[in-house]
């Protein structure tokens, strides 16, 4: 009777034991099932394999930088028989989910000097194709101080439309112009959509020092602590080209004077403005008169900035007597053409678009040295080597400019 009392009383203390287990089973997982209700679902692909950014190739910057002939051979055969296209839906995914976008293309890591802070940078960008380049554009030049206008042509395609977008919202610093035009070449319409970022950048909270027009297939030669400094030294200056016209451009504007007797010069459409310079436009009823005047002449953009940065008394003003600045005297934008190849530059190692060289990757430490801010013109479809070494360049250039001159950072 004893052992079979025991016998019972062991089972009952097993069972209370097994009831005990499963209760505290069920605790723990309700808990974590609430654990898991209250954490925020993360869209993150589980590998890096599944997102998808530009392509990356195994090669060596330094040796492609120091003209290594083995290197460049690779390279070469790249651009002959590798190059994997940009794929423009692969951005317009990535931005979709803006913290994933900021996350891979390394905009949340970047880190910003007090100098650069201080001295915050505007760009007008007016794009119309290779989304993927503008979006490497604007990462070479990133800063969170810096402020930047995408004015897209309205020709262009819903799925490069979609990408600008796409970064305009997930970029706080980057916007969408807010009048946009069907930019004619050589037409009004060119030079009126840098106009509409100007007055946009204008109204912005950011009190940018400079601002700086680009297109999709330009590209850095500096980072941005660099080119803070070298603007600096400008000291309210402006750099643009602005030449005595030849007797073909005078052609362009011949049909009337222009008004208020202005004296026409004619340079390119890209610019360096300070400010001071582009207040004193928007308000300038001479420089109205004179913009209302240009809308009947051929490609405007490339005598306005070149003929008002010479009106007397504007801010920066370049005297009417001072000699012509060309566009290698100017350090804004490098571009190579083909019948000066040979004698004030050395020969294109990529292909030659409308008589203007395609960077090839044999012209990085050229590039990289000749003085110049910015570049044109870059096409990864043509090289995409260049694009990607400048990138790599660019970064070291940014951590040595910073090791000597701004210590002082914080993450963005």
């Amino acid at each position: 009777m004893k052992s079979k009392g025991l016998t019972l009383q062991m089972g009952k203390m097993e069972i209370c034991k097994f009831f005990v287990s499963v209760l505290t089973f069920c605790v723990l997982l309700l808990i974590c099932v609430n654990y898991n209700d209250m954490t925020p679902t993360l869209d993150f692909p589980e590998t890096s394999n599944d997102i998808k950014m530009v392509h990356k190739y195994n090669i060596d910057c330094s040796a492609i930088y120091n003209m290594i002939p083995e290197e460049l051979s690779k390279s070469l055969t790249i651009r002959q028989k590798q190059i994997v296209k940009d794929n423009h839906e692969n951005l317009i995914n990535l931005t979709s989910n803006c913290s994933l976008f900021r996350k891979v293309r390394g905009y949340d890591d970047i880190c910003v000097s007090d100098e650069e802070k201080d001295f915050p940078i505007a760009y007008s960008l007016v794009v119309h194709k290779h989304p993927w380049m503008v979006e490497r554009l604007i990462r070479a030049t990133y800063s969170p101080s810096n402020i930047y206008c995408i004015h897209y042509d309205l020709k262009s395609s819903a799925q490069f439309k979609a990408a600008m977008e796409g970064l305009a919202h997930c970029l706080p610093n980057v916007f969408i112009a807010s009048k946009l035009e069907d930019v004619k070449y050589a037409g009004f319409t060119r030079l009126k959509a840098d106009l509409n970022c100007l007055s946009d950048l204008l109204q912005s909270e950011v009190k940018w020092k400079y601002v700086i027009n680009l297109c999709g297939q330009d590209f850095p030669l500096r980072p941005n602590i660099e080119l803070v400094s070298e603007l600096k030294k400008l000291n309210g200056a402006n750099m643009l080209e602005t030449c005595q016209p030849t007797a073909y451009k005078r052609g362009r504007f011949s049909r009337t004077p222009p008004p208020h007797n202005i004296e026409m010069f004619t340079g390119s459409a890209y610019f360096v403005l300070s400010r001071e310079f582009v207040v004193f436009m928007n308000s300038s009823v001479v420089v109205k008169d004179f913009l209302a005047w240009t809308e009947g002449t051929y490609s405007p953009d490339e005598h306005f900035w070149a003929t008002i940065v010479r009106l007397p008394g504007v801010p920066g003003e370049v005297p009417r007597s001072h000699p012509d600045i060309t566009d290698l005297m100017s350090k804004t934008r490098l571009v190579k053409w083909s019948y000066l190849e040979g004698s004030l530059y050395p020969y294109c190692t990529g292909v030659h678009v409308r008589a203007v060289c395609n960077y090839g990757a044999a012209e990085i430490h050229w590039l990289l040295n000749y003085g110049h801010w910015f570049a044109n013109k870059f096409d990864t479809n043509v090289d995409p080597i260049t694009v990607q070494c400048l990138e790599e360049k660019l970064e070291e250039r940014k951590y040595s400019f910073q090791s000597i001159d701004s210590l002082d950072c914080f993450n963005s």
